[in-house]
């Protein structure tokens, strides 16, 4: 497979007619990674209710595998139990890294980065929203673990 065969029709839609949530104002938790690779940026915003996440925001500046996955993730993310994102984030990196299979039922348009699994060098970008949505959900658990001691 070539380089250009991973963005396909699908993955340029995708990433093309994603709705862009704007940053959270009071946000309960913030995250940002960047990929050393290829220099993609996210910066994300999550509110999280009785082990929901009930909003989110993000700033994206990636190539369009990373924003194939921001745009799933910002459809979907709203609605999603805390414990469902973490395996769907697991499952991402399973289908890249070790022939796992792609996320199934609202998180289905993700088999589409599966070709991404070829190319290791294009793995951080496609996984960057998931690792800073981890990453701002174990600050706020970290936070809240803070505020229950004192």
């Amino acid at each position: 497979m070539e380089l250009s065969d991973l963005y396909s029709e699908k993955i340029l839609d995708l990433a093309g007619n994603a709705r862009q949530p704007a940053r959270l104002a009071a946000p309960d938790a913030s995250a940002r990674k960047v990929s050393r690779v290829c220099g993609s940026v996210i910066e994300v915003d999550i509110r999280v209710r009785d082990g929901v996440i009930v909003d989110y925001g993000h700033e994206v500046s990636a190539c369009a595998l990373g924003q194939t996955s921001a745009a799933v993730v910002a459809r979907e993310i709203v609605g999603t139990p805390v414990g469902e994102f973490m395996a769907v984030r697991q499952a991402m990196h399973d289908m890249l890294k070790d022939e796992g299979v792609p996320p199934s039922g609202k998180w289905d348009d993700l088999k589409y980065l599966e070709p991404v699994r070829e190319y290791p060098a294009r793995h951080m970008s496609t996984l960057l929203v998931f690792d800073a949505v981890a990453l701002a959900l174990e600050k706020l658990e970290s936070s809240q673990a803070v505020a229950a001691s004192a």
